[in-house]
C-alpha cells in the first residue's frame, strides 16, 4: 500500500550538487489551532457496509462529478459523487486495484492492477475494455506525468514475490513500456515526478533511500540516504519552492527536502502507517494522513519555514487521500483493515489561507 496519487509535480533539472546543510528545524508535536482557525473541517462520511481490508488509491472524473477509490484487500472499485461524497456503486470485477488514472480525452479510467496489470474501463459504463500485462508482475505504485502523457509504474517486490523491483514508463493509452529501471530492493513505494522538469524522485523503501531519476530515460542519477528514521514510503512535491515532503514509518516522521540539493530543511512528527501526503498548492499546506488517526496540517511560510497548526481526528486506518479540483474538500478512505472500524469516505471542508 503506498502513497502515489495525485500524480502532477514539477522542477527543473540541476545538477545534484553537494552542498552546507542547513539548521534543520525539527517540528515539535504542536497542539491544535484554535477552532475559528483550523484549516480543515470534518464535514461528512459514507459508510461502506461490508467492505474489509485495506482501501488504496483515488482518482476523480471531474466533468462527470465522481470520486474513483481503488478498493485494494476488498477486491472492489468504489464510485462516488465528487461534488457531495454519496456513495454510487461498488464495482467487484477486479482484483488487486493500487491506483487510478482517468484519462477525460479518451474517456476511460485506467486502473493500475498488482494481478492483471493495467485495466482499461469504459468511461460511461465503468465496464472493462481491454487488460494487458506488465513486463514484471506486482504493478503497484504509480504516478502521472501530464507534460510527457506517461505514467511511471511500479513492480515486482515481495508481495509478488520478487527480491527486485522496476520503474516502468508506459504510454497509459496504449500500456506500451518505453523505458525499465531496476532496483536491487523489494520494496519500492510512491514516487514525485517533475512537470516542468526531467526528474522523479523515488522512496527505495527497504534501504531507507530516496533516488533521483531521470524521467527520459529511467537513469538513476543520485542516491539519498534517509537519516531521520526508516522506512520513507509516501512523498510529494512543491514545484514552486522545489521542496520534497517525504514520510517514514519507521517511526512517522514528515521529512522537508529541497529537491535541488537533497539537504534536510524541517522534520516534524507524522501520523504512524501513512500512506499518503497531499501538497496543497493553493494554500501552502501539507497534509499527512496515517492509520493512526489523524491528520497533521503543516503550513508553508516560505520554502524553509514550516508550522504544524493542526491534528484533526480522521479515524482508525485512514490513510490515503485526495483534493478536489477546486482545493476546496479533502477526501480521506479509511480502511476497516487496521480495526472494526466501518469501511468509509470521509471529508474535510478546507478554509482557505
Amino acid at each position: 500500500m503506498t502513497s502515489r496519487l495525485p500524480l502532477v509535480f514539477a522542477c527543473s533539472v540541476l545538477a545534484l550538487a553537494a552542498c552546507s546543510p542547513k539548521p534543520v528545524a525539527t517540528g515539535a508535536a504542536a497542539g491544535p489551532a484554535p477552532v475559528a482557525d483550523t484549516p480543515l473541517k470534518l464535514a461528512g462520511s459514507a459508510d461502506a457496509p461490508g467492505y474489509t481490508g485495506d482501501f488504496d488509491h483515488f482518482a476523480y472524473d471531474e466533468k462527470g462529478d465522481r470520486l474513483f477509490l481503488a478498493g485494494e484487500e476488498g477486491k472492489t472499485l468504489e464510485v462516488y459523487k465528487l461534488s457531495t461524497g454519496a456513495r454510487l456503486q461498488e464495482l467487484k470485477d477486479v482484483d488487486t486495484p493500487h491506483s487510478l488514472l482517468w484519462m477525460p480525452d479518451v474517456n476511460e479510467l485506467l486502473v493500475v492492477d498488482g494481478v492483471k496489470g493495467l485495466v482499461w474501463r469504459d468511461g460511461t459504463t465503468l465496464a472493462i475494455k481491454r487488460t494487458q500485462p506488465l513486463a514484471a508482475p506486482g504493478a503497484d505504485s504509480a504516478a502521472y506525468d501530464p507534460s510527457t502523457g506517461h505514467l511511471f509504474i511500479v513492480t515486482g517486490g515481495k508481495d509478488v514475490p520478487m527480491k527486485v523491483c522496476y520503474l516502468n514508463a508506459v504510454d497509459p493509452k496504449t500500456g506500451r513500456t518505453l523505458w525499465s529501471t531496476r532496483f536491487d530492493a523489494d520494496h519500492v513505494e510512491a514516487l514525485a515526478v517533475e512537470e516542468q522538469g526531467s526528474r522523479i524522485f523515488i522512496n527505495v523503501t527497504d534501504k531507507n533511500e530516496l533516488d533521483v531519476l531521470d524521467k527520459t530515460t529511467g537513469k538513476i542519477l543520485n542516491t539519498l540516504k534517509v537519516k531521520e528514521a526508516e522506512q520513507n514510503a509516501p512523498i510529494a512535491m512543491d514545484e514552486k519552492t522545489h521542496r520534497l515532503f517525504v514520510v517514514t514509518r519507521k517511526p512517522g516522521k514528515l521529512v522537508v527536502m529541497n529537491a535541488d540539493t537533497l539537504a534536510t530543511v524541517a522534520v516534524f512528527k507524522a501520523p504512524e502507517r501513512t500512506d499518503q501526503v497531499t501538497w496543497d498548492p493553493v494554500n501552502r499546506r501539507v497534509y499527512v494522513t496515517g492509520g493512526e488517526g489523524y491528520v497533521s496540517v503543516v503550513e508553508q511560510t516560505d520554502a524553509d519555514h514550516y508550522a504544524e497548526v493542526q491534528k484533526p481526528a480522521s479515524g482508525p486506518g485512514a490513510k490515503t487521500a485526495i483534493l478536489t479540483p477546486k482545493g476546496d474538500r479533502l477526501y480521506v478512505a479509511q480502511s476497516p483493515g487496521e480495526s472494526k472500524a466501518m469501511g468509509k469516505l470521509i471529508w474535510f471542508d478546507i478554509k482557505p489561507r
